[in-house]
């Protein structure tokens, strides 16, 4: 069921994507958490991600989280999107494929991450995929399976379930 609130939120993800591509990054901040090769994994990621990241950040600070390893896959928890940059119709299209064709969105996310089929695919591999890389560039366990599981059921994974919700505004 469509919520007018989820239709804001969207409309505002569209628009924040859009803008914060032609906005400066502070990488100084990122460079608090991250050392020289998960910064220069940071650093490859969109401007709108980087961004995002250290909005998600921020607000975990903001709520007193101070563990290196949360913040870290705060940063990074999208880093997975540099595999197959999505562009923003593939966002779009992966969004209205979801929601009006749930079925279908589920076959459409197997596969090479190419035409229609892009969205769909990166939707569902990113967190794997950026684990795998943040791994590669040594990251802590612990922060690759934030990462990793950041779309998956938190459980009783505290710092799990904060992220989520954290990256969900």
């Amino acid at each position: 069921m469509v919520t007018w609130a989820r239709v804001r939120y969207r409309v505002a993800q569209f628009f924040t994507t859009f803008w914060t591509s032609f906005r400066p990054v502070d990488v100084v901040y990122a460079a608090h958490y991250l050392d020289p090769a998960l910064l220069g994994l940071f650093r490859h990621m969109s401007r709108a991600e980087q961004h995002h990241g250290i909005v998600i950040c921020r607000a975990l600070e903001a709520q007193g989280y101070t563990d290196p390893d949360l913040l870290t896959a705060a940063l990074l928890h999208d880093v997975g999107k540099i595999q197959a940059p999505p562009r923003l119709w593939d966002r779009v299209i992966a969004v209205l494929g979801e929601h009006f064709a749930p079925q279908r969105a589920a076959r459409w996310s197997v596969g090479d991450p190419r035409g229609l089929r892009r969205g769909f695919v990166v939707r569902r591999m990113h967190a794997e995929w950026g684990a795998a890389l943040a791994e590669q560039a040594g990251a802590t366990p612990r922060a690759a399976a934030l990462i990793r599981h950041h779309h998956d059921p938190a459980g009783d994974d505290i710092e799990l379930a904060v992220l989520q919700a954290t990256d969900s505004y």
